[in-house]
């Protein structure tokens, strides 16, 4: 029986349903396994965009900071087997982020699954942990169908990864099936007799503090909790790395929570006696390894509020656990009745004062200061720039001296994943072309997606790259030093000349080994019309921004002999 709709390859309806559902960005590397596809993408060239990345776990990333970036789901396709293993990285760190993002991974034909056929894997149990749903697509008739359902399932509750793997032979299939419609975003709203509990918890606390954090925010919801903080005159701090959710130079702004947290910041959250919690998961880094809050009942009382009903009691029972989206919620606390703030006003601007304490950059071993560094940069980048790093030592100085401008101003990887600095800097000068990008790498960090500075030239996705080289994986030195001091191995490191690496692809070097010699470098890397590499070598010895390698040995030897 003949159909109103036209006859189309599996790969045609694939990509169709992809643009209907607002897709302008793929980022990948091609295989054999979706042929199909590309040459379904080739047809919709001038409405997506496809990003050739140079390892699938770069690509990966990209996808993650885009989606993180943009609010909307971050497409990745990669090939099957290798390909796929090496995309997991960006998979889980956007389920650990909370971050919309989906990833197509080509597949071995049907005929020839379960024979461990060339690359084949089953990509259900392979990715089972780090999605939200994995599936696979064995009749292009449901295409459609599928691929409605994982963009859903992306966006709705906690936002989150999902995959699909698609047979290389279902690609090619032609099909008669309508089209989709586009997504719609549901979240839930907090009902008013919570908003009337927490309304009374509110008014009852004398020490009460604000944590914001997780995925689902927009622009609108920041400002609402802004509003509802300046009101109740709150202190508020963030999660590991989402320090951007509110303007970091607000007066009511009084540090980050994560690693090396500012310890009068550590002492304020465990003498609170009402913890606000808007939006994390109260993971590992956020809680100090859980140890600010007692398990499974924090001695202070807690409001919880999270998109993701799962997420509510996992680890701390709340005095009053919320189910809800970030901008109903934060809607909601808005045009909630601001309540006597006489217990803890008048404490907001010490709490303030430690933090602008902490932030004013210290004296560092060495010539090169990355405190001063970054505090210089602090003053001199507009306010809508975008900073992304990696993972390492070197992220803390980032974190600590300087300060997020606001919504969607940092990306960085809540799960500390390595690598990360280069490709979402890529991915946030892809999406937002008009804005500044900065990302700061350690030496160990670059060089696990260095290559995707090439994607940086080949795409004009101007970055300035910021590379800190101490000679070692800080991170892992630093453990080293404290729990093992003398015995240090396996964390050296030999490292090429990194501005001579990005003059090989075509891009601007600088090498930095003094601190006044940065910003002229500085400003000639911005200036150059390409993406370019600040090498900057700093002195092993700077371990972290608060103590130094021979300290951190000298106290760990006094441990020992105690």
């Amino acid at each position: 029986m003949a159909t109103a709709y036209p006859r189309r390859s599996g790969a045609q309806v694939l990509i169709d349903q992809l643009r209907i559902h607002g897709t302008d960005t793929i980022f990948g590397v091609p295989g054999e396994s979706y042929l199909a596809a590309l040459d379904a993408l080739y047809a919709q060239r001038n409405s997506i965009r496809y990003v050739i990345c140079r390892q699938e776990g770069g690509a990966a990333y990209m996808a993650e900071a885009y989606g993180k970036l943009t609010g909307k789901p971050g497409v990745c396709f990669v090939t099957r087997g290798p390909g796929a293993t090496n995309a997991s990285v960006g998979m889980h760190t956007g389920f650990q982020d909370s971050t919309p993002m989906i990833l197509l991974v080509g597949q071995v034909a049907r005929e020839q699954a379960e024979r461990e056929a060339f690359q084949e894997i089953d990509y259900r149990r392979m990715y089972g942990q780090m999605a939200k749903w994995v599936t696979q697509i064995e009749d292009a008739r449901r295409i459609p169908e599928i691929v409605s359902q994982a963009f859903h399932r992306a966006m709705n509750g906690r936002p989150g990864p999902v995959v699909i793997a698609l047979p290389e032979d279902m690609l090619v299939d032609e099909v008669e099936v309508a089209d989709a419609g586009p997504y719609k975003v549901a979240r839930g709203a907090p009902p008013p007799e919570d908003m009337a509990t927490f309304r009374e918890l509110l008014a009852a606390a004398k020490q009460p503090l604000v944590v914001l954090g997780g995925g689902g925010w927009d622009a609108k919801a920041c400002d609402d909790i802004k509003a509802f903080v300046e009101a109740n005159h709150l202190p508020v701090t963030t999660a590991f790395r989402n320090q951007d959710l509110i303007d970091n130079r607000h007066e009511n702004f009084v540090g980050d929570l994560g690693l090396g947290v500012n310890p009068p910041l550590g002492k304020r959250i465990k003498e609170s006696d009402l913890i606000i919690a808007i939006g994390p998961r109260l993971g590992e880094a956020t809680t100090g390894g859980y140890t600010m809050f007692d398990l499974p009942v924090p001695a202070q009382k807690m409001v919880h509020v999270h998109a993701g009903a799962e997420e509510l009691g996992r680890v701390y029972q709340a005095t009053l656990p919320i189910n809800s989206g970030m901008a109903q919620f934060a809607a909601a606390a808005r045009a909630m009745k601001p309540v006597d703030a006489s217990a803890w006003k008048a404490t907001v601007p010490a709490a303030r004062a430690d933090y602008l304490k902490n932030i004013e950059p210290t004296p560092q071993p060495g010539s090169a200061n990355l405190a001063e560094i970054v505090g210089w940069l602090n003053k001199r980048l507009p306010d809508d720039v975008i900073v992304t790093n990696g993972a390492g030592n070197y992220a803390g100085f980032v974190h600590r001296f300087f300060q997020y401008r606001g919504f969607r101003t940092q990306l960085a990887p809540t799960n500390g994943s390595m690598g990360y600095g280069v490709p979402s800097a890529v991915a946030a000068k892809i999406a937002a072309p008009g804005r500044t990008v900065v990302s700061f790498s350690g030496d160990g960090c670059f060089l696990m997606n260095g290559q995707e500075f090439a994607t940086a030239v080949q795409h004009g996705a101007n970055v300035v790259f910021i590379v800190v080289d101490n000679g070692m994986y800080g991170t892992i030195r630093m453990h080293q030093e404290r729990e093992y001091p003398t015995r240090v191995h396996g964390t050296e490191l030999k490292n090429p000349d990194f501005a001579a690496y990005a003059r090989a692809f075509g891009g601007h070097g600088e090498t930095v080994e003094r601190t006044a010699d940065f910003e002229a470098a500085f400003e000639r890397a911005l200036g150059a019309g390409k993406p370019a590499i600040i090498h900057v070598k700093t002195d092993a010895e700077a371990i972290t921004s608060r103590i130094t390698m021979s300290k951190l040995r000298e106290q760990a030897l006094a441990k020992q002999k105690h």
